[in-house]
């Protein structure tokens, strides 16, 4: 990764480890919680969680006016720790989980695209995050 156009956004959820893992891998859940705000959602998502795989997840508007595919392969899985990716255009994401007991700090650190200000997709990424601590602090 170069270091010159690097996002971190964390969190620290309220939930062990391995409840973590689930709810950010799982097709059936990442539905319920990728999407940085109560007008945009995410309809379809598939994950093949291992080096080499390929994961999906289609993000639209609510509305219908816009809508993407978030899509890679996965460079690097070491369950409930660390999940590195390389997107369809060629930026590099790393996560990583740390367990700290009942807790779990998530730690993902992002290329920046060139299309919007940094600031902006820090927000988004951020949302996103903040969305999947709420949704897997709850019972799912």
């Amino acid at each position: 990764m170069e270091t010159g156009n690097l996002i971190t956004v964390e969190t620290t959820v309220h939930a062990p480890v391995e409840k973590v893992w689930k709810s950010w891998t799982e097709p059936n859940h990442i539905i319920k919680w990728n999407s940085p705000s109560d007008d945009w959602h995410t309809p379809f998502a598939e994950n093949d969680l291992r080096a080499g795989g390929k994961f999906l997840s289609r993000m639209e508007a609510k509305d219908g006016s816009f809508g993407f595919d978030f899509s890679g392969v996965y460079d690097e899985v070491r369950m409930n720790e660390v999940i590195s990716y390389t997107l369809d255009d060629g930026r590099k994401v790393n996560i990583n989980f740390i367990d700290q007991g009942n807790e779990t700090k998530i730690i993902e650190v992002f290329e920046a695209e060139n299309s919007n200000p940094m600031e902006m997709q820090e927000k988004g990424w951020q949302a996103i995050l903040d969305n999947f601590k709420k949704y897997t602090e709850s019972d799912m």
